[in-house]
């Protein structure tokens, strides 16, 4: 018999000593609990992913230093994380198991991700030897995330001896991926009847957000416990006569595709505004739908004295940006306030009047506003210490459709990986929890308003076509063909895809954000910028 808790934390890349604290507050109240076992998620001593901090050997001589501070403090317990370690000169992806005051084994990491957000074959050697480990006459087979999706791997530990299959997990948040692991996890259950426990970490780390979503599968495939999603959370169990015995039976409560995004878009702007110490955050609020969907995510996130909005209207925006930009405001109770860009603009225009002589007036002029917005809010952001969180969605930044140093000029970016549908999508759920959205923002056909009567559609197709486009090409690496065949204009598409190609430059120059896809613009997708193929 042994009692497992399985912690599910949120730790910060960097902070050793906090992470370390983290490890020794939940040991010391698992030892008054009589907890056997407790196990903390992958590389949790440096935070996930660590980059390039694990290349410093003043980083790795502190993550040392901190195991040995644990060690003696497991006296009566075993104990599992995660943490980078060197050994004969090779670092490894490490599981680090401590029992009654020892250094008792270690596990290293056996298939290293190499794909769109990892890289962790830039850092880590591969590990060569499983690693089934015994704790009360119980056999453990251990594991660190990739590992355990590859069946050849699992084969492999229960051939070994695996009474028990765990993982420690560092797995990013993507639409589809809570599904894929539970699937996963209960495919192993149904072929080896043996009980899995798999420990992910919570929170946001810059573009990354981990869902947590811990899972602890015995007895049944149907019996099964999965930790919170998006919050720290713990699970303690029994396991006896090959079974799990939970000490609560109450199953989470079910999430569906856009709570599960929401929250994840909220954790992710949390734990980027505050882990990086920023007062507050300001949003330039336009009164279209962008804007209101990432000052209710920021607002969600921080409350609402962390939150301010400057609307910056100027000869084109409508009366109605007004009042919704201050009606939604309003809802939220957040601090509001309007500065008009008109004598900026004039001023610019003065100044670059000889320059500009003989020109017609054309796209300048309506980027040169955005820019007038970039300043003023950069501004305030100097003064106030505020991060500024721009508001531009996917379907934009796919495009090109933003002005670099204007609606681009900021921090972070909330929707940065968010379709245009998808942001009307998030709209309407965020309001039946509570009515803030004003209708009318929803209703609206979007707009840039830096000309007059413009609309989106003037430039772009609708997003229902559109988004679909940018879905195959960008995301599923579709041919300009194989779209067509889907039933797209040709002529349509191979514009689309002309402007998702040339708008490179643009998109390395935007803050980060978010990423919730299977594939974003960001560490995912690293297209050359300098680049003579054409599809």
């Amino acid at each position: 018999m042994i009692k497992i808790k399985a912690i599910q934390e949120n730790p910060k890349v960097g902070d050793i000593k906090g992470n370390t604290s983290l490890v020794e507050n939940h040991l010391n109240l698992a030892k008054k609990e009589g907890i056997d076992l407790l196990v903390f998620s992958e590389m949790f001593l440096s935070g996930y992913p660590p980059e390039d901090l694990v290349m410093r050997e003043d980083f790795l001589d502190e993550i040392q230093k901190s195991i040995d501070q644990i060690m003696p403090q497991t006296n009566g317990i075993s104990l599992i994380f995660g943490a980078p370690l060197k050994k004969n000169n090779s670092l490894f992806n490490a599981a680090i198991f401590l029992q009654d005051g020892n250094l008792k084994d270690t596990y290293f990491k056996q298939i290293l991700p190499n794909y769109k957000e990892f890289d962790e074959k830039r850092y880590f050697a591969t590990g060569s030897e499983n690693k089934i480990i015994t704790i009360n006459e119980v056999s453990i087979g251990l594991s660190i995330c990739e590992d355990i999706w590859s069946e050849t791997f699992v084969d492999k530990i229960i051939d070994d001896g695996a009474e028990i299959i765990l993982n420690l997990s560092a797995s990013p948040f993507t639409t589809s991926k809570k599904e894929t692991r539970v699937k996963m996890l209960l495919e192993y259950y149904e072929k080896y009847k043996r009980p899995i426990i798999y420990v992910n970490q919570a929170g946001g780390q810059d573009e990354l957000v981990f869902d947590g979503s811990s899972l602890v599968l015995g007895n049944e495939k149907e019996t099964f416990k999965i930790l919170k999603s998006f919050k720290t959370d713990s699970l303690s169990f029994m396991y006896k006569d090959t079974k799990f015995i939970f000490e609560n039976s109450e199953p989470e409560a079910k999430s569906d595709k856009l709570e599960d995004i929401y929250e994840a878009l909220v954790l992710g702007t949390k734990d980027y505004v505050q882990k990086n110490g920023f007062n507050g955050v300001i949003i330039g609020s336009s009164g279209g739908i962008d804007s209101a969907l990432t000052t209710v995510i920021a607002h969600d996130a921080l409350g609402k004295e962390k939150v301010k909005t400057i609307m910056m209207p100027f000869d084109f925006t409508a009366d109605i940006s007004i009042e919704d930009a201050y009606e939604l405001a309003k809802n939220l109770g957040i601090n509001h306030s309007e500065i008009s860009i008109k004598e900026m603009f004039e001023s610019f225009s003065k100044g670059l009047s000889e320059s500009f002589e003989g020109l017609k007036t054309d796209k300048t002029e309506e980027n040169l506003q955005s820019r007038c917005r970039g300043v003023t809010l950069m501004a305030l952001s100097n003064k106030l210490g505020y991060l500024v969180l721009t508001t531009g969605n996917k379907s934009e930044a796919a495009v090109g459709y933003s002005t670099l140093y204007g609606d681009t000029a900021g921090g972070f970016s909330v929707l940065k990986d968010v379709s245009k549908t998808l942001v009307y999508q998030l709209s309407t759920y965020r309001n039946t929890i509570s009515k803030v959205i004003p209708q009318r923002i929803i209703d609206r056909p979007p707009s840039a308003e830096l000309a007059p009567d413009q609309k989106d559609t003037d430039s772009l197709p609708d997003y229902d076509r559109l988004d679909p486009i940018i879905e195959m090409y960008v995301e599923k690496d579709k041919s300009i063909q194989e779209i067509i065949n889907k039933g797209f204009d040709e002529v349509e598409v191979r514009r689309i895809v002309s402007l998702i190609d040339f708008n490179e430059y643009k998109r390395r120059q935007a803050p980060l954000g978010i990423k919730i896809s299977d594939r974003n613009f960001g560490k995912d997708r690293r297209y050359p910028i300098t680049n003579a193929w054409k599809p």
